[in-house]
């Protein structure tokens, strides 16, 4: 690619030098307050990208104008007030055209950029993988190629070059084009072979026949932190949106002595741009393929239902709409009004109120899991012989051991509680008449016997 070819916009200019006057348009008959909350999510957006904000607008219109977007005399209205503010660039909290976007900077005499480049300069800013760094430079290539005219002051001619190059009259842009089209095969290719890759430890994983869960929901729930706080992993996690882009992966031990393997993943937002949901499909496909999905919301923010409405969207987008779904209210030391919890509790009756930072609920959340994995369990007798030591010491891994000892002929027999999942493993050995819990003590354990 040529070496004068950027980006329409780059990072550490940003932060230097820019400051934002956002625009949020309301197409009738949205609601101009609702309108208002949504401008408040971008500007957290614009601020994660350390992009002072100087000023915002609701822009009323009936519907969407193809030249700008709004109506031009409300594009005046908003340069006016834009300039009034000391900004210099206009952010719109809507997906723009390349045309629209051209337009309006050619009338504003400053850059302007929608709300898809904020979300995903973001996303280039927090990749550190490999797979991540190559998947958000694939979203962004993929968004830059129809808007590259933009990018250019000059269209000058290039000049000729040996047979088979580019021609005596090609264009610079012509060239780029060319060039970029050819960047988002080679970043495809690649990451395929990472998607190879990850569906063989996808695989491996299945193989070990062990439930698996998908941690997903709004950026910013408490995915990563809750990950960490149940499996010890050591995901990062910080107060900030977009924090982690990369799924981290680790096993569970439940109370009942099952495990179950949970994956973190990339928070979702209003309106996440198609690009990043297409780049971003292998690391998301973790929850099309869970068993379940764990569902965190941040009780405490005041969109919480909106939030959750999101990210039913993007699950249903990815096809995992129909999973079984556990909804854990997060946050919840942080709730302020006592109907917050009431309505959350009536809209998910089912839902499991803890706090990461206060470990309030965590003991439910961990029983939750357990039934989610394998059903209720139930009390068996096991009398397991001498030469399947193995099997004593995977009951011990898989089961809780209610009471148990070696009988003199050298056979293993306990009172353990089994989940539904894992009886098949020791069905041989399981008495067929289940011993009730309060009828444990009435059992003799080592000779075998009821009296």
């Amino acid at each position: 690619m040529s070496q004068t070819m950027t980006y329409r916009t780059d990072e550490n200019e940003r932060k230097n030098v820019f400051r934002a006057y956002l625009v949020g348009p309301c197409i009738h008959p949205a609601d101009p307050a609702s309108t208002a909350d949504d401008l408040k999510e971008l500007a957290e957006l614009v601020r994660t990208l350390e992009v002072p904000v100087a000023g915002q607008i609701v822009a009323g219109l009936k519907a969407p104008n193809p030249k700008y977007y709004v109506g031009s005399g409300k594009a005046e209205e908003i340069r006016d007030a834009a300039k009034e503010a000391e900004a210099n660039i206009v952010i719109f909290d809507v997906a723009l055209s390349p045309t629209q976007q051209r337009n309006l900077e050619q009338l504003f005499g400053m850059k302007v950029i929608d709300r898809q480049e904020v979300i995903l300069d973001i996303f280039a800013s927090r990749a550190r993988t490999r797979e991540a760094v190559l998947q958000v430079e694939l979203a962004r290539c993929q968004y830059f190629l129809p808007r590259l005219t933009g990018a250019w002051t000059h269209l000058s001619r290039q000049r000729g070059g040996v047979t088979g190059a580019r021609g005596g009259g090609e264009k610079q842009i012509e060239y780029d084009r060319r060039e970029l089209r050819q960047r988002i095969s080679d970043l495809k290719a690649e990451l395929a072979e990472i998607r190879k890759h990850r569906g063989t430890q996808r695989k491996s994983r299945m193989r070990a026949n062990l439930p698996n869960a998908a941690i997903a929901g709004y950026t910013n729930a408490g995915k990563s932190t809750l990950l960490n706080l149940l499996t010890g992993a050591e995901a990062y996690a910080a107060d900030q949106l977009f924090a982690t882009l990369d799924p981290t992966t680790r096993a569970l031990t439940l109370p009942d002595k099952s495990r179950l393997i949970l994956t973190d993943t990339v928070g979702f937002v209003r309106r996440l741009p198609h690009s990043l949901i297409e780049a971003f499909r292998s690391t998301l496909e973790e929850a099309v393929l869970a068993d379940f999905i764990v569902l965190v919301l941040d009780a405490s923010n005041p969109n919480v239902f909106n939030h959750v409405e999101t990210t039913l969207s993007v699950l249903g987008e990815l096809g995992a709409e129909r999973k079984s779904i556990l909804v854990v209210c997060n946050k919840c030391d942080l709730i302020t009004d006592p109907l917050t919890r009431i309505k959350l509790k009536n809209s998910f009756p089912d839902a499991v109120f803890i706090s990461c930072r206060t470990r309030e609920g965590i003991d439910a959340l961990l029983e939750a899991l357990s039934a989610k994995c394998g059903g209720p369990s139930e009390i068996r007798r096991a009398e397991i012989p001498p030469e399947r030591a193995d099997l004593v010491a995977l009951l011990h891994e898989k089961a809780r051991i209610l009471e148990s000892a070696y009988r003199d002929d050298g056979v293993f027999v306990a009172t353990v509680s089994v989940s539904e999942r894992e009886t098949d493993r020791f069905a041989p050995y399981l008495a067929p008449d289940d011993p009730q819990p309060n009828q444990t003590n009435n059992y003799d354990i080592k000779t075998g016997e009821t009296p």
